[in-house]
Protein backbone atom coordinates (compact mmCIF):
# COMPACT_ATOMS: atom_id res chain seq x y z
CA UNK A 1 0.00 0.00 0.00
CA UNK A 2 1.47 3.39 -0.93
CA UNK A 3 1.85 6.24 1.51
CA UNK A 4 -0.82 8.13 -0.38
CA UNK A 5 -3.25 5.22 -0.17
CA UNK A 6 -2.58 4.69 3.51
CA UNK A 7 -3.04 8.36 4.22
CA UNK A 8 -6.35 8.59 2.39
CA UNK A 9 -7.50 5.52 4.21
CA UNK A 10 -7.67 7.63 7.35
CA UNK A 11 -11.05 8.85 6.21
CA UNK A 12 -12.37 5.35 6.65
CA UNK A 13 -10.60 4.66 9.94
CA UNK A 14 -13.41 5.99 12.08
CA UNK A 15 -16.24 3.78 13.30
CA UNK A 16 -19.49 3.84 11.37
CA UNK A 17 -21.21 6.14 13.82
CA UNK A 18 -18.40 8.64 13.54
CA UNK A 19 -18.25 8.42 9.76
CA UNK A 20 -21.88 9.48 9.54
CA UNK A 21 -21.20 12.48 11.79
CA UNK A 22 -17.88 13.31 10.19
CA UNK A 23 -19.71 14.76 7.22
CA UNK A 24 -20.27 17.81 9.38
CA UNK A 25 -16.67 17.97 10.46
CA UNK A 26 -15.50 21.26 10.03
CA UNK A 27 -14.46 24.52 11.58
CA UNK A 28 -12.97 30.09 18.85
CA UNK A 29 -12.66 28.75 20.95
CA UNK A 30 -11.23 31.57 24.19
CA UNK A 31 -11.48 31.83 24.00
CA UNK A 32 -12.12 29.37 24.40
CA UNK A 33 -12.38 30.23 26.59
CA UNK A 34 -10.68 26.15 28.01
CA UNK A 35 -12.75 26.43 24.63
CA UNK A 36 -16.03 27.78 26.38
CA UNK A 37 -12.47 28.27 28.30
CA UNK A 38 -11.32 28.15 24.80
CA UNK A 39 -14.21 30.21 23.91
CA UNK A 40 -13.33 30.85 27.58
CA UNK A 41 -12.06 32.93 27.87
CA UNK A 42 -11.60 32.41 22.10
CA UNK A 43 -13.17 34.38 25.23
CA UNK A 44 -10.95 33.29 22.92
CA UNK A 45 -11.10 35.13 20.19
CA UNK A 46 -10.38 35.12 19.46
CA UNK A 47 -9.51 38.61 19.89
CA UNK A 48 -9.91 41.00 22.59
CA UNK A 49 -12.41 43.01 20.61
CA UNK A 50 -14.73 40.07 20.61
CA UNK A 51 -13.34 38.65 23.83
CA UNK A 52 -14.74 35.19 23.50
CA UNK A 53 -14.39 32.94 26.50
CA UNK A 54 -11.02 31.75 25.32
CA UNK A 55 -9.80 35.30 24.91
CA UNK A 56 -11.06 36.37 28.30
CA UNK A 57 -9.11 33.54 29.92
CA UNK A 58 -6.00 34.26 27.89
CA UNK A 59 -5.93 37.77 29.31
CA UNK A 60 -5.24 36.23 32.72
CA UNK A 61 -1.58 35.95 31.73
CA UNK A 62 0.98 34.11 29.56
CA UNK A 63 0.86 30.92 31.62
CA UNK A 64 -2.91 30.61 31.28
CA UNK A 65 -2.61 31.55 27.61
CA UNK A 66 -0.17 28.68 27.07
CA UNK A 67 -2.30 26.19 29.02
CA UNK A 68 -5.48 27.27 27.25
CA UNK A 69 -3.83 26.91 23.84
CA UNK A 70 -2.47 23.51 24.85
CA UNK A 71 -5.97 22.42 25.88
CA UNK A 72 -7.38 23.79 22.64
CA UNK A 73 -4.89 21.74 20.64
CA UNK A 74 -5.76 18.59 22.57
CA UNK A 75 -9.49 19.18 22.04
CA UNK A 76 -8.85 19.61 18.33
CA UNK A 77 -7.35 16.10 18.26
CA UNK A 78 -10.64 14.67 19.47
CA UNK A 79 -12.58 15.77 16.41
CA UNK A 80 -13.53 13.29 13.66
CA UNK A 81 -11.30 14.90 11.04
CA UNK A 82 -8.11 14.62 13.13
CA UNK A 83 -8.51 11.67 15.49
CA UNK A 84 -8.79 8.94 12.81
CA UNK A 85 -5.64 10.33 11.11
CA UNK A 86 -3.33 9.71 14.05
CA UNK A 87 -2.45 6.03 13.61
CA UNK A 88 -2.29 6.28 9.80
CA UNK A 89 -0.08 9.39 9.87
CA UNK A 90 2.30 7.77 12.34
CA UNK A 91 2.66 4.83 9.95
CA UNK A 92 3.43 7.17 7.07
CA UNK A 93 6.40 8.87 8.74
CA UNK A 94 7.78 5.49 9.76
CA UNK A 95 7.60 5.48 13.57
CA UNK A 96 5.93 2.06 13.60
CA UNK A 97 8.76 0.60 11.49
CA UNK A 98 11.54 2.23 13.53
CA UNK A 99 14.38 -0.09 14.59
CA UNK A 100 14.47 1.23 18.17
CA UNK A 101 12.43 3.21 20.67
CA UNK A 102 14.93 6.05 20.34
CA UNK A 103 14.43 6.26 16.58
CA UNK A 104 10.65 6.16 17.00
CA UNK A 105 10.82 9.01 19.51
CA UNK A 106 13.05 11.09 17.22
CA UNK A 107 10.79 10.53 14.22
CA UNK A 108 7.73 11.46 16.28
CA UNK A 109 9.51 14.54 17.62
CA UNK A 110 10.44 15.61 14.09
CA UNK A 111 6.81 15.30 13.04
CA UNK A 112 5.59 17.40 15.97
CA UNK A 113 8.30 20.01 15.30
CA UNK A 114 6.84 20.39 11.81
CA UNK A 115 3.45 21.19 13.35
CA UNK A 116 5.10 23.60 15.79
CA UNK A 117 6.91 25.48 13.02
CA UNK A 118 3.72 25.82 10.97
CA UNK A 119 1.45 27.22 13.68
CA UNK A 120 4.09 29.22 15.52
CA UNK A 121 5.07 30.97 12.29
CA UNK A 122 1.41 31.66 11.58
CA UNK A 123 0.85 33.31 14.97
CA UNK A 124 4.10 35.28 14.89
CA UNK A 125 3.03 36.70 11.52
CA UNK A 126 -0.36 37.57 13.04
CA UNK A 127 1.43 39.45 15.83
CA UNK A 128 3.79 41.27 13.45
CA UNK A 129 0.89 42.41 11.25
CA UNK A 130 -1.32 43.12 14.25
CA UNK A 131 -1.52 46.84 13.54
CA UNK A 132 -3.90 45.93 10.72
CA UNK A 133 -6.39 44.34 13.09
CA UNK A 134 -7.28 47.44 15.08
CA UNK A 135 -8.37 49.42 12.06
CA UNK A 136 -10.05 46.48 10.38
CA UNK A 137 -12.02 45.46 13.45
CA UNK A 138 -13.31 48.99 13.91
CA UNK A 139 -15.45 48.55 10.82
CA UNK A 140 -18.87 47.17 11.69
CA UNK A 141 -19.24 45.34 8.39
CA UNK A 142 -15.94 43.57 8.87
CA UNK A 143 -17.18 42.48 12.30
CA UNK A 144 -20.41 41.21 10.77
CA UNK A 145 -18.39 39.31 8.18
CA UNK A 146 -16.22 37.68 10.85
CA UNK A 147 -19.34 36.73 12.80
CA UNK A 148 -20.74 35.13 9.65
CA UNK A 149 -17.58 33.03 9.38
CA UNK A 150 -17.99 31.81 12.94
CA UNK A 151 -21.65 30.99 12.28
CA UNK A 152 -20.59 28.95 9.25
CA UNK A 153 -17.98 27.15 11.37
CA UNK A 154 -20.64 26.43 13.98
CA UNK A 155 -23.17 25.07 11.48
CA UNK A 156 -20.48 22.85 10.00
CA UNK A 157 -19.69 21.45 13.44
CA UNK A 158 -23.39 20.73 13.92
CA UNK A 159 -23.38 18.75 10.67
CA UNK A 160 -25.09 21.19 8.32
CA UNK A 161 -22.35 20.72 5.71
CA UNK A 162 -18.82 19.39 5.36
CA UNK A 163 -15.80 21.67 5.22
CA UNK A 164 -12.74 19.92 3.81
CA UNK A 165 -9.85 20.57 1.48
CA UNK A 166 -10.26 19.53 -2.18
CA UNK A 167 -9.47 15.85 -2.85
CA UNK A 168 -6.71 16.68 -5.33
CA UNK A 169 -4.93 18.85 -2.76
CA UNK A 170 -5.40 16.20 -0.08
CA UNK A 171 -3.79 13.59 -2.34
CA UNK A 172 -0.79 15.80 -3.04
CA UNK A 173 -0.31 16.65 0.62
CA UNK A 174 -0.55 12.99 1.55
CA UNK A 175 2.46 12.24 -0.63
CA UNK A 176 4.71 14.59 1.34
CA UNK A 177 6.98 12.99 3.91
CA UNK A 178 8.04 9.39 4.18
CA UNK A 179 10.55 7.54 6.30
CA UNK A 180 13.27 9.78 7.67
CA UNK A 181 13.49 12.73 9.99
CA UNK A 182 13.20 15.29 7.20
CA UNK A 183 10.18 13.51 5.78
CA UNK A 184 8.54 13.37 9.19
CA UNK A 185 9.17 17.09 9.66
CA UNK A 186 7.64 17.94 6.25
CA UNK A 187 4.66 15.72 6.97
CA UNK A 188 4.14 17.62 10.24
CA UNK A 189 4.10 20.88 8.28
CA UNK A 190 1.41 19.75 5.88
CA UNK A 191 -0.62 17.84 8.46
CA UNK A 192 -1.70 21.14 9.96
CA UNK A 193 -3.16 22.07 6.58
CA UNK A 194 -4.90 18.72 6.23
CA UNK A 195 -6.42 19.19 9.69
CA UNK A 196 -7.45 22.78 8.92
CA UNK A 197 -11.20 22.08 9.00
CA UNK A 198 -10.91 21.03 12.64
CA UNK A 199 -8.21 23.42 13.84
CA UNK A 200 -10.39 26.36 12.77
CA UNK A 201 -12.56 26.56 15.89
CA UNK A 202 -9.61 27.15 18.19
CA UNK A 203 -7.03 28.63 15.85
CA UNK A 204 -9.24 31.35 14.35
CA UNK A 205 -9.93 32.88 17.75
CA UNK A 206 -6.28 32.67 18.77
CA UNK A 207 -5.09 34.36 15.58
CA UNK A 208 -7.52 37.25 16.02
CA UNK A 209 -6.50 37.67 19.64
CA UNK A 210 -2.76 37.59 18.88
CA UNK A 211 -3.32 40.08 16.06
CA UNK A 212 -4.89 42.47 18.54
CA UNK A 213 -2.22 42.05 21.23
CA UNK A 214 0.60 42.45 18.67
CA UNK A 215 2.79 40.51 21.10
CA UNK A 216 5.29 38.46 19.09
CA UNK A 217 6.61 36.56 22.11
CA UNK A 218 3.13 35.62 23.24
CA UNK A 219 2.22 34.64 19.68
CA UNK A 220 5.21 32.29 19.55
CA UNK A 221 4.37 30.84 22.97
CA UNK A 222 0.71 30.23 22.19
CA UNK A 223 1.50 28.88 18.72
CA UNK A 224 4.01 26.42 20.15
CA UNK A 225 1.74 25.21 22.95
CA UNK A 226 -1.26 24.85 20.64
CA UNK A 227 0.94 22.78 18.31
CA UNK A 228 2.19 20.62 21.18
CA UNK A 229 -1.38 19.94 22.24
CA UNK A 230 -2.30 19.00 18.68
CA UNK A 231 0.83 16.88 18.23
CA UNK A 232 0.88 15.11 21.61
CA UNK A 233 -1.35 12.14 20.61
CA UNK A 234 0.70 11.67 17.42
CA UNK A 235 3.89 11.67 19.48
CA UNK A 236 2.57 9.18 22.04
CA UNK A 237 1.36 6.79 19.35
CA UNK A 238 4.59 7.07 17.38
CA UNK A 239 7.05 6.95 20.25
CA UNK A 240 5.41 4.34 22.47
CA UNK A 241 2.86 2.60 20.24
CA UNK A 242 0.35 4.16 22.61
CA UNK A 243 -3.11 2.67 22.14
CA UNK A 244 -5.75 5.34 21.60
CA UNK A 245 -9.33 4.83 22.82
CA UNK A 246 -11.65 3.71 20.08
CA UNK A 247 -13.43 6.45 18.23
CA UNK A 248 -17.14 6.71 18.73
CA UNK A 249 -20.08 8.88 19.55
CA UNK A 250 -18.06 10.89 22.08
CA UNK A 251 -16.18 12.49 19.18
CA UNK A 252 -19.46 13.92 17.88
CA UNK A 253 -19.95 15.45 21.32
CA UNK A 254 -16.64 17.28 20.89
CA UNK A 255 -17.93 18.65 17.59
CA UNK A 256 -21.15 19.85 19.22
CA UNK A 257 -19.12 21.54 21.93
CA UNK A 258 -17.09 23.42 19.33
CA UNK A 259 -20.28 24.30 17.49
CA UNK A 260 -21.72 25.91 20.62
CA UNK A 261 -18.47 27.78 21.22
CA UNK A 262 -18.44 29.12 17.67
CA UNK A 263 -22.03 30.35 17.88
CA UNK A 264 -21.38 32.16 21.16
CA UNK A 265 -18.32 33.81 19.58
CA UNK A 266 -20.43 34.94 16.62
CA UNK A 267 -23.00 36.52 18.94
CA UNK A 268 -20.25 38.22 20.90
CA UNK A 269 -18.91 39.75 17.69
CA UNK A 270 -22.37 40.88 16.63
CA UNK A 271 -23.18 42.54 19.93
CA UNK A 272 -20.50 45.15 19.25
CA UNK A 273 -22.45 46.21 16.16
CA UNK A 274 -25.93 45.43 17.48
CA UNK A 275 -25.84 46.27 21.23
CA UNK A 276 -29.51 45.30 21.57
CA UNK A 277 -28.43 41.64 21.49
CA UNK A 278 -27.05 41.99 25.01
CA UNK A 279 -29.71 44.35 26.35
CA UNK A 280 -30.98 41.66 28.73
CA UNK A 281 -27.58 41.15 30.38
CA UNK A 282 -27.17 42.39 33.94
CA UNK A 283 -23.91 42.63 35.94
CA UNK A 284 -25.41 41.05 39.07
CA UNK A 285 -24.45 37.76 40.75
CA UNK A 286 -28.10 36.68 40.72
CA UNK A 287 -28.40 37.12 36.94
CA UNK A 288 -25.13 35.31 36.30
CA UNK A 289 -26.21 32.42 38.54
CA UNK A 290 -29.49 32.09 36.61
CA UNK A 291 -27.64 32.10 33.28
CA UNK A 292 -25.17 29.48 34.52
CA UNK A 293 -28.13 27.36 35.64
CA UNK A 294 -29.75 27.65 32.21
CA UNK A 295 -26.48 26.59 30.58
CA UNK A 296 -26.55 23.47 32.78
CA UNK A 297 -30.17 22.82 31.76
CA UNK A 298 -29.29 23.15 28.07
CA UNK A 299 -26.40 20.71 28.46
CA UNK A 300 -28.64 18.28 30.34
CA UNK A 301 -31.20 18.42 27.53
CA UNK A 302 -28.58 17.12 25.15
CA UNK A 303 -26.78 20.10 23.60
CA UNK A 304 -23.51 18.14 23.56
CA UNK A 305 -24.04 14.48 24.39
CA UNK A 306 -27.00 13.76 22.08
CA UNK A 307 -26.47 13.13 18.37
CA UNK A 308 -28.85 14.13 15.61
CA UNK A 309 -28.92 10.43 14.65
CA UNK A 310 -29.85 9.17 18.13
CA UNK A 311 -33.55 9.06 17.43
CA UNK A 312 -36.52 10.68 15.79
CA UNK A 313 -37.98 14.16 15.91
CA UNK A 314 -38.14 14.15 19.71
CA UNK A 315 -34.38 13.67 20.10
CA UNK A 316 -33.62 16.24 17.43
CA UNK A 317 -35.93 18.73 19.18
CA UNK A 318 -34.23 18.07 22.54
CA UNK A 319 -30.80 18.66 21.08
CA UNK A 320 -31.95 21.76 19.19
CA UNK A 321 -33.58 23.30 22.28
CA UNK A 322 -30.53 22.36 24.35
CA UNK A 323 -28.18 24.05 21.89
CA UNK A 324 -30.32 27.19 21.68
CA UNK A 325 -30.60 27.45 25.47
CA UNK A 326 -26.89 26.81 26.03
CA UNK A 327 -25.82 29.33 23.39
CA UNK A 328 -28.20 32.09 24.51
CA UNK A 329 -27.45 31.65 28.21
CA UNK A 330 -23.68 31.42 27.66
CA UNK A 331 -23.75 34.58 25.56
CA UNK A 332 -25.74 36.56 28.13
CA UNK A 333 -23.48 35.29 30.90
CA UNK A 334 -20.38 36.46 29.04
CA UNK A 335 -22.02 39.76 28.09
CA UNK A 336 -22.90 40.41 31.73
CA UNK A 337 -19.23 39.97 32.67
CA UNK A 338 -18.36 42.84 30.32
CA UNK A 339 -20.73 45.30 31.95
CA UNK A 340 -19.39 47.78 34.51
CA UNK A 341 -20.08 46.81 38.08
CA UNK A 342 -23.05 48.55 39.58
CA UNK A 343 -21.81 51.50 41.55
CA UNK A 344 -22.36 51.34 45.27
CA UNK A 345 -24.94 53.86 46.36
CA UNK A 346 -23.46 57.06 47.71
CA UNK A 347 -24.16 57.32 51.43
CA UNK A 348 -26.81 59.84 52.26
CA UNK A 349 -25.52 63.02 53.78
CA UNK A 350 -25.51 62.94 57.52
CA UNK A 351 -27.03 65.98 59.17
CA UNK A 352 -24.88 68.94 58.30
CA UNK A 353 -22.64 66.99 55.88
CA UNK A 354 -22.69 67.15 52.10
CA UNK A 355 -22.64 63.93 50.11
CA UNK A 356 -19.25 63.04 48.63
CA UNK A 357 -18.93 64.19 45.00
CA UNK A 358 -18.67 61.44 42.41
CA UNK A 359 -17.27 61.21 38.89
CA UNK A 360 -20.03 61.83 36.36
CA UNK A 361 -19.84 61.52 32.58
CA UNK A 362 -20.94 63.83 29.81
CA UNK A 363 -21.34 62.53 26.26
CA UNK A 364 -20.89 65.64 24.13
CA UNK A 365 -17.30 66.77 23.74
CA UNK A 366 -17.99 70.46 22.92
CA UNK A 367 -20.25 70.77 25.97
CA UNK A 368 -17.58 69.21 28.20
CA UNK A 369 -14.82 71.49 26.91
CA UNK A 370 -16.95 74.60 27.39
CA UNK A 371 -17.90 73.51 30.90
CA UNK A 372 -14.27 72.87 31.88
CA UNK A 373 -13.19 76.29 30.63
CA UNK A 374 -16.09 78.13 32.22
CA UNK A 375 -15.60 76.47 35.61
CA UNK A 376 -11.81 76.33 35.55
CA UNK A 377 -11.75 72.55 36.01
CA UNK A 378 -9.51 69.82 34.56
CA UNK A 379 -10.83 67.72 31.67
CA UNK A 380 -10.91 63.92 31.24
CA UNK A 381 -11.62 62.62 27.73
CA UNK A 382 -12.26 58.89 27.29
CA UNK A 383 -12.48 57.52 23.74
CA UNK A 384 -14.37 54.24 23.74
CA UNK A 385 -16.17 51.87 21.36
CA UNK A 386 -18.41 48.82 21.54
CA UNK A 387 -15.74 46.71 19.84
CA UNK A 388 -12.92 47.81 22.17
CA UNK A 389 -12.30 45.22 24.88
CA UNK A 390 -9.75 47.33 26.79
CA UNK A 391 -12.18 50.28 26.79
CA UNK A 392 -14.81 48.10 28.45
CA UNK A 393 -12.24 46.90 30.95
CA UNK A 394 -11.43 50.52 31.85
CA UNK A 395 -15.11 51.25 32.41
CA UNK A 396 -15.65 48.07 34.39
CA UNK A 397 -12.57 48.03 36.61
CA UNK A 398 -11.05 51.50 36.71
CA UNK A 399 -13.68 54.19 36.25
CA UNK A 400 -16.19 52.30 38.42
CA UNK A 401 -13.71 51.97 41.29
CA UNK A 402 -15.08 53.96 44.28
CA UNK A 403 -11.68 55.56 44.92
CA UNK A 404 -11.40 56.72 41.30
CA UNK A 405 -14.98 57.99 41.29
CA UNK A 406 -14.29 60.10 44.35
CA UNK A 407 -10.77 61.26 43.45
CA UNK A 408 -11.68 62.25 39.87
CA UNK A 409 -14.91 64.02 40.83
CA UNK A 410 -13.36 67.45 40.20
CA UNK A 411 -12.74 66.57 36.52
CA UNK A 412 -15.21 67.37 33.79
CA UNK A 413 -15.37 63.92 32.23
CA UNK A 414 -16.63 63.10 28.75
CA UNK A 415 -16.96 59.79 26.90
CA UNK A 416 -16.56 59.92 23.13
CA UNK A 417 -18.20 56.90 21.51
CA UNK A 418 -16.06 56.02 18.49
CA UNK A 419 -17.93 52.85 17.56
CA UNK A 420 -19.08 54.34 14.25
CA UNK A 421 -15.80 54.87 12.43
CA UNK A 422 -17.62 56.31 9.41
CA UNK A 423 -19.03 59.31 11.28
CA UNK A 424 -17.12 62.45 10.13
CA UNK A 425 -17.84 64.21 13.42
CA UNK A 426 -16.19 61.37 15.34
CA UNK A 427 -13.22 61.51 12.96
CA UNK A 428 -12.92 65.25 13.60
CA UNK A 429 -12.89 64.78 17.39
CA UNK A 430 -10.33 61.97 17.11
CA UNK A 431 -8.17 64.21 14.94
CA UNK A 432 -8.44 67.05 17.45
CA UNK A 433 -7.07 64.84 20.23
CA UNK A 434 -4.59 63.00 17.97
CA UNK A 435 -6.21 59.62 18.63
CA UNK A 436 -4.54 56.82 16.65
CA UNK A 437 -6.18 53.84 18.34
CA UNK A 438 -8.38 52.75 21.20
CA UNK A 439 -8.46 52.89 24.08
CA UNK A 440 -7.32 56.50 24.49
CA UNK A 441 -7.78 58.47 27.70
CA UNK A 442 -6.46 62.04 27.82
CA UNK A 443 -6.13 64.19 30.97
CA UNK A 444 -5.92 67.99 30.83
CA UNK A 445 -5.40 70.37 33.69
CA UNK A 446 -7.53 73.48 34.25
CA UNK A 447 -5.23 75.57 32.01
CA UNK A 448 -5.90 73.27 29.06
CA UNK A 449 -2.46 71.64 29.09
CA UNK A 450 -2.28 67.90 28.43
CA UNK A 451 -0.89 66.15 31.50
CA UNK A 452 -1.29 62.46 30.79
CA UNK A 453 -2.40 60.09 28.02
CA UNK A 454 -3.21 56.37 28.23
CA UNK A 455 -3.39 54.11 25.18
CA UNK A 456 -3.98 50.84 26.99
CA UNK A 457 -5.84 49.48 29.98
CA UNK A 458 -4.58 50.74 33.36
CA UNK A 459 -5.88 49.67 36.74
CA UNK A 460 -7.34 51.94 39.43
CA UNK A 461 -4.05 52.38 41.30
CA UNK A 462 -2.17 53.53 38.22
CA UNK A 463 -4.96 55.90 37.24
CA UNK A 464 -5.17 57.36 40.74
CA UNK A 465 -1.45 58.06 40.68
CA UNK A 466 -1.79 59.75 37.29
CA UNK A 467 -4.52 62.18 38.36
CA UNK A 468 -2.78 63.05 41.60
CA UNK A 469 -2.06 66.77 41.64
CA UNK A 470 -3.92 67.63 38.40
CA UNK A 471 -6.02 70.70 39.10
Amino acid sequence: MTASTRFKASAGAAPAGVRRGARGALGPALPALVALATLASPALALADDQRDLFTRGLEAGPLFAALAALGGGLLTCLTPCVYPMIAITVSIFGAREAKSRREAMLLSTSFVLGIVVLFTTMLVVAALTGSLFGGVLSNRWVIVGIAAVFIALSLSMFGAFEMTLPDTLMQRLSQVGGIGYGGAFLLGLVSGLVAAPCTGPVLTGIILWIGKTQNVGLGALVGATFSLGLGLPFWLVGAFAFALPKGGKWMLGVKSFFGIVMMVVALYFLKTTFPALSSLAQPTPQFMAVMAGLVAVGLALGAVHLSWDDGGAGVKARKGVGIALTVASSFLLIASLDLPKLASPVPSAVAGEAASPQLTWLHEEPVAVSKAKAEGRPLLVDFTAEWCGACKQLAKETFSDPRVMAKAAHFVAVKVDATDDEDPQIDAVKGKYKVVGLPTVVLYDSTGAERKRFNDFVGPDVFLAAIEGIQ
